[in-house]
């Protein structure tokens, strides 16, 4: 691809699109945050158990198995709203059944009708995940690679202004509105979610007005061999092999197989006297018949396009896996504990607040910016490696400020640093996850990579206390920086494959690889 100039690379912001990327990353970030933190703070406020909001944080689960119903987005056709086109008409049902849940939300007292406000949060969720898919399949679809990542740090602007209007802007309300932690009333915080479900209409008009993107013959064929009845099959019959899996697991685990080795007991004992072994049974029979050829069959809507991304790449996929697992790994095991970091170094809550709110935010957005216009000057893998570089070497900063103690300026530096990194690997990984994806299958595939891309940083991060107390602040820094360079090198080793194709020739293994992208009208 030969490089663009500097004005083609400011162009890239300057297309509708990039206006109706940061509307829409507004109606994203909204709903997300109201049935989290801020939903939190109103349920404490309300006097309910910690444990009750520990448990209604569980909401989270929809966004982390969007990928589930994905391919209904790609194949279905809502009746009625379809008329807007496929993804138009995903988008316009999630966001009404998005104000409609927060309405519905802000008539709910949680010391009276708790059960119907974490329903309606639920309800809220699964529609803001679903959101969150349309757009990002939209956005696949309206340009090509290089131009994703302005897109994406257009949509990235829209969605942390909104997140930072959903939590600090919303108990700013609540507060205005004569609800606080001495006098809580329900009625300023039914005000406040009133108020938020109103915002949804900018996005709402957004959806309704822009220009719905064409749809590949591909996926027209697709959606007619696989009809609504196959598809809402293969959901389910994933959501029960998803939960059979692990459960069964889980049983087998607790089964007393020691009396069994030791003689005490008989198969037939445990078959009629041990629980765990019997609902282990009746896992892996449930886990054996999702996996049979009939329950393959129906599982055809989901699997084809992780079958068409390994076609796709052969034995490659494991690198691009690999990448796609680990790239954000320094910086999310690292953010895990930042904020435990800032008090346990004297930083009080309110200098915390204002520096990651005001630089924290600015320097995200900038970061973000700069990246797409850099990747558009100069491609995607460039910029990938830069931003992998620099999320990782910026962790030592805060190895750095271990021993300053409660230092604000370096604090300003460190936070600035950090935010200005992760939003420059964020629009350049943005760019690059849409660049594997095959428009045929835009939002399954996105989703999916998505998905891996959070699975092992956040299992990892789930030890980033045990790590810090065994080793210490200092030596944690430096760990989740090296936890970058196996990162490091899987882009090298990628770029070296993809140079060929820049400078003119089609590697062997591409040569009968259908094309990744089919370029747009935005």
């Amino acid at each position: 691809m030969p490089r663009k100039s500097w004005r083609e690379a400011l162009a890239a912001y300057s297309s509708p699109s990039t206006l109706v990327l940061l509307l829409l990353g507004f109606a994203a970030g909204l709903p997300y945050m109201l049935v989290f933190s801020t939903l939190s703070v109103w349920l404490r406020e309300a006097g309910v158990a910690r444990e009750t909001i520990g448990f209604a944080s569980l909401i989270g689960l929809a966004y982390a198995f969007k990928w589930v119903w994905s391919p209904l987005l790609d194949q279905w056709r809502l009746p009625l709203l379809g008329r807007l086109g496929r993804r138009r008409s995903w988008l316009v049902l999630a966001q009404v059944l998005i104000a409609i849940g927060l309405a519905g939300m802000a008539l709910c007292d949680p010391q009276t009708k708790l059960t119907w406000l974490i329903s309606l949060a639920v309800l809220v969720a699964f529609a803001s995940a679903t959101q969150d898919i349309a757009i990002d399949a939209y956005r696949l679809e309206i340009a090509e690679d290089t131009r994703q990542a302005a897109l994406a740090a257009s949509y990235m602007a829209g969605y942390r202004v909104a997140a930072l209007l959903a939590t600090a802007g919303a108990l700013y309300f609540a507060e205005g509105f004569g609800s606080t932690v001495q006098l809580y009333q329900h009625s300023a915080w039914a005000g406040t979610y009133l108020v938020f479900a109103l915002l949804m209409l900018p996005g709402l008009l957004t959806s309704l007005w822009m220009r719905e993107p064409a749809v590949p013959l591909q996926t027209q064929l697709a959606a007619a061999l696989y009809g609504f009845s196959h598809q809402i099959a293969s959901v389910l019959v994933l959501i029960v092999l998803l939960v059979s899996v692990p459960a069964m697991l889980t049983q087998f685990y607790h089964t007393d197989f020691a009396s069994l080795v030791r003689g005490e007991a008989s198969l037939l004992d445990l078959l009629l006297e041990d629980r765990a072994f019997l609902r282990a049974l009746l896992y892996t029979i449930l886990t054996t018949l999702c996996l049979s050829r009939m329950g393959r069959r129906g599982l055809a809507p989901v699997l084809t396009p992780v079958n068409d991304f390994i076609v796709r790449y052969r034995w490659q996929a494991f690198l691009l896996l690999g990448l796609i697992a680990s790239y954000r790994m320094s910086d999310t095991v690292m953010g895990v504990m930042a904020n435990v970091f800032y008090i346990d170094q004297g930083f009080t809550k309110d200098q915390i607040a204002s520096v990651s709110k005001l630089f924290g935010l600015v320097m995200t957005l900038l970061g973000a910016g700069i990246g797409g216009l850099l990747i558009v000057r100069f491609g995607i893998l460039p910029i990938l490696f830069i931003g992998g570089v620099a999320s990782a070497a910026t962790n030592l900063l805060f190895m750095l400020l271990v021993s300053m103690g409660a230092d604000l300026q370096m604090l300003i530096v460190t936070i600035s640093a950090d935010n200005f990194s992760a939003g420059l690997a964020t629009a350049a990984f943005v760019a690059y996850l849409s660049s594997l994806t095959n428009l045929q299958f835009s939002a399954t595939q996105y989703a999916l990579l998505s998905s891996i891309m959070l699975l092992l940083p956040r299992l990892i991060g789930g030890y980033s206390g045990v790590m810090v107390e065994k080793l210490g602040y200092e030596q944690f820094f430096i760990i989740t920086a090296l936890l970058g360079v196996p990162t490091l090198i899987l882009i090298v080793l990628q770029w070296k494959r993809e140079r060929p194709q820049t400078n003119g020739s089609t590697p062997p293994e591409a040569a009968d690889t259908p094309p990744l992208k089919t370029e747009a009208n935005s």
